[in-house]
């Protein structure tokens, strides 16, 4: 008997029912102010997930061993960001509901706004942990409030000051560097400081936010605004390990690959396995 075809992230073909992480993908690049392509991340990491192990030698665990569920990509309008943001909002909502939690492959780095209004409705006293290269704390990009350059400013109307911890950031305006100096916890340049403020978090529900331009772009050219100066693979690596297998990861996600922009396939394939290292340390 044959079966139909379903695309999933590697092992994440478990049943909804036992699965306590969900994965849905976002594939939105409306406002991107550079270079596009981000729609086509999430279905490029499903595709090259199976290159690589379900086994993680770092923490000495395996996929096979839980149950992930992946839900697939949204069906997103591209006439309406509000819309968009909607949809995933909804999506968050929905799995958020079943007590179970929501990881978002994007897509453009705005798509975090839509899950982090659902997950602020639900969790009192949500704080963002954000590795990026860029600040995005524009209060708007060429008069536009809903840019992924603005994606952080419109979180912190949300959460408010002292909820947003940030680390990698080295690109910015003047006035983004200024408003982080008064409203967020800014760590520049690298991954310092990321220690002491998990120990902080301790006990805190924590939405967890990666745009993987904060690595150095000769790690992963991949995106639509290579910054240089980026940590290493590995310094993400174990900075993830860390936040999620130690905080209570209310919700996550992983945004800005732009496959094309690197035909190599390294930037898809270290994005499968940051993926991968961050579901088993939240198993």
């Amino acid at each position: 008997m044959l079966n139909k075809n379903i695309q999933t992230f590697i092992a994440c073909d478990g049943e909804y029912e036992d699965s306590e992480i969900v994965l849905f993908g976002a594939g939105f690049d409306g406002t991107t102010s550079f270079r596009p392509g981000t729609r086509f991340g999430p279905s490029a990491i499903r595709n090259e997930s199976f290159g690589i192990e379900t086994y993680s030698p770092y923490q000495d665990k395996d996929m096979l061993d839980y149950s992930y569920f992946d839900s697939g990509d949204l069906e997103l309008s591209f006439g309406s960001t509000e819309g968009v943001l909607d949809d995933i909002s909804k999506r968050t909502d929905a799995i958020l509901n079943d007590k179970k939690i929501p990881f978002m492959i994007g897509g453009e780095h705005l798509v975090t706004l839509g899950a982090v209004r659902s997950a602020a409705k639900r969790f009192g006293n949500l704080h963002i942990v954000h590795f990026d290269a860029h600040a995005d704390l524009r209060d708007d990009y060429l008069g536009v409030k809903l840019s992924h350059a603005c994606v952080l400013r419109r979180c912190h109307e949300i959460v408010g000051d002292g909820h947003i911890h940030q680390f990698g950031i080295r690109s910015g305006d003047r006035q983004e560097f200024k408003f982080a100096e008064n409203h967020t916890e800014m760590h520049k340049f690298n991954l310092d400081g990321l220690e002491e403020a998990v120990e902080r978090l301790q006990g805190e529900n924590v939405y967890l936010t990666v745009d993987l331009d904060v690595l150095d772009p000769s790690v992963f050219p991949g995106t639509g605004t290579p910054e240089a100066g980026g940590v290493s693979f590995d310094e993400l690596r174990r900075a993830l390990t860390l936040v999620c297998g130690s905080l209570n990861i209310a919700a996550c996600d992983v945004n800005e690959l732009s496959p094309q922009y690197d035909q190599s396939g390294v930037s898809t394939a270290a994005a499968c396995k940051i993926i991968r290292e961050m579901l088993l340390a939240m198993s």
